[in-house]
């Protein structure tokens, strides 16, 4: 992925041979997510607003056949053909109504509404009634039906393009708060469909607008322009997110809303730290230099809503993968935002769903390849028995997030050599609470990455245990056969990890431990 840099790497100690390709996943994951969260939160915003479902008399609109409902589509934007080219004191309500009719039609769901109004020519009208000193009701439903056209498939929010320099210019103070907002909706669900797209928005002047848009206290405006910018810079290219955080006044309306604003605003603004703290150094750097942490720490100690959650989760993640110095100044393990967040992680843990176990974990993760001071607080707090409960008995997604933590906690920083040192209490504590066998059974598995791990901490048992014991614990849970599948393997570093444990603990006597 374009932008990555090694600043935004996860401070594994353990997982040093991760790089790229971890935060790749991770970023990709959270693009999936916000787009499957930006579906779900059009239809229920547009479908339930303004009387949505009613006729303009107010009465409930009985079904229709689709045959009927096709005419009606057609008829509706012949209608508004006719009535741009009218003229006189009439000819603004007359547009009105068209436009109210239509979008009464493509805000319904169960028909596809959008491609016959596409193909009735509804662009080119749409785009006349958004031109400037046309009344402000005129525009706002003009935007709304542009609105609900963009949540459509990839070519039917792409015929949205003629329109799009007149969207972005309704942002500014010159329109209407509703309409503006409407304009940002629109643009929106644009930038959501694809990176061709989105450049395409930001390079027509629409990144500032959307941002002076979060200024205000207005809730809703302010939540629509919010959701807009996660669309706008959530990637694969960093610029857009470098751009928005060097806007004046950016970094404080975030912390504000984070602060003082309810779930739903400060959900969407959460959104934005993901992508700002995930695509751009200079963003994730700007804000550890505030009391960000301290502000997502007390917002999700306090949420039990699965939604804010997740981005709350995902944006200290992200913050928490940045540079070793930083984390650590910002996590000072005297202060109580640490042990705050590690509690809160701990509830996570212990969360029915299993992607908030797996973003606490991949959090925590971070958290433990840091000091020896971190790794020690985690080990005193209750999320310890919480990762070995999710170890032994977990989906292997979760597991593998888990073994990193663990894994994390075995190691000190490493020494003068470059080789990490042992935290040999750590590592017996887990060992003789029965954490091995998870991690030889990520070596069986034929996830790579995963195996990996299983093998690191395998090394970690044979080179650390007391008295030589960790051969026997190694053999009795089975580990010989799992590292003897990869002594001929085809990847070169787990070919050459497997002999290498081979030569230096078993060696010659390999054939005869494992009868």
């Amino acid at each position: 992925m374009a932008g990555v840099s090694p600043a935004s790497h996860r401070r594994h100690s353990i997982k040093h041979s991760v790089g790229n390709a971890a935060v790749q996943r991770r970023r990709q994951l959270a693009v999936s997510v916000a787009r499957e969260r930006r579906e779900a939160m059009f239809r229920t915003k547009r479908l339930c607003t303004e009387g949505i479902g009613m006729n303009l008399d107010g009465e409930m609109m009985i079904d229709e056949e689709p045959p009927v409902l096709e005419s009606q589509t057609c008829k509706a934007v012949e209608e508004l053909k006719l009535a741009v080219c009218l003229k006189g004191k009439d000819a603004v309500q007359k547009k009105v109504n068209a436009l109210r009719e239509l979008r009464r039609l493509l805000s319904r769901s169960g028909f596809d509404f959008v491609e016959v109004a596409l193909k009735s020519g509804a662009i080119p009208p749409l785009a006349q009634c958004l031109s400037f000193g046309s009344e402000d009701e005129q525009v706002l439903e003009a935007a709304w039906c542009l609105t609900n056209i963009a949540a459509g498939t990839p070519e039917q929010t792409k015929a949205l393009l003629p329109t799009l320099p007149l969207l972005i210019a309704h942002l500014g103070d010159k329109s209407a708060l509703s309409v503006s907002e409407q304009c940002a909706w629109a643009l929106g669900n644009v930038a959501g469909e694809s990176d061709e797209l989105r450049d395409l928005i930001i390079s027509q002047g629409a990144l500032i607008p959307l941002a002076k848009m979060m200024l205000p206290d207005n809730g809703s405006t302010v939540r629509t322009a919010a959701w807009a910018l996660s669309n706008l810079i959530k990637g694969p290219d960093p610029d857009a997110a470098t751009e928005l955080i060097k806007i004046d006044g950016v970094v404080d309306v975030i912390l504000r809303h984070l602060k003082k604003s309810n779930i739903e605003l400060a959900t969407e603004v959460s959104w934005v730290v993901v992508y700002l703290s995930a695509l751009s150094d200079v963003a994730t750097s700007v804000l550890m230099n505030t009391d960000i942490v301290q502000v997502l720490v007390d917002r999700l100690a306090a949420s039990n809503n699965l939604q804010s959650i997740i981005p709350l989760l995902r944006s200290l993640g992200n913050l928490m993968s940045s540079d070793a110095y930083t984390t650590n100044v910002v996590l000072d393990p005297r202060h109580e935002v640490t042990d705050s967040i590690i509690r809160s992680l701990s509830k996570c843990l212990k969360s029915e769903h299993r992607f908030l176990k797996k973003e606490a974990a991949w959090v925590l993760s971070n958290i433990a390849a840091g000091s020896v001071a971190h790794k020690q607080l985690i080990c005193k707090s209750e999320a310890v028995p919480l990762l070995l409960q999710l170890l032994a008995g977990a989906p292997f997604d979760i597991k593998k997030e888990v073994a990193y933590v663990l894994g994390n906690l075995c190691v000190a920083p490493p020494d003068g050599l470059g080789r990490p040192s042992l935290l040999l209490d750590h590592l017996v504590s887990f060992v003789k609470n029965g954490c091995l066998c998870g991690f030889i059974d990520l070596v069986r598995t034929a996830d790579l990455e995963a195996a990996r791990i299983g093998l690191h901490f395998i090394e970690l048992v044979l080179r650390g245990m007391p008295n030589g014991e960790g051969q026997k614990l190694v053999e009795k849970a089975g580990g010989i056969d799992a590292i003897e599948r990869f002594q001929y393997h085809e990847n070169d570093d787990l070919r050459m990890m497997a002999g290498l444990l081979v030569d230096s603990y078993f060696g010659e006597h390999m054939g005869s431990m494992s009868e």
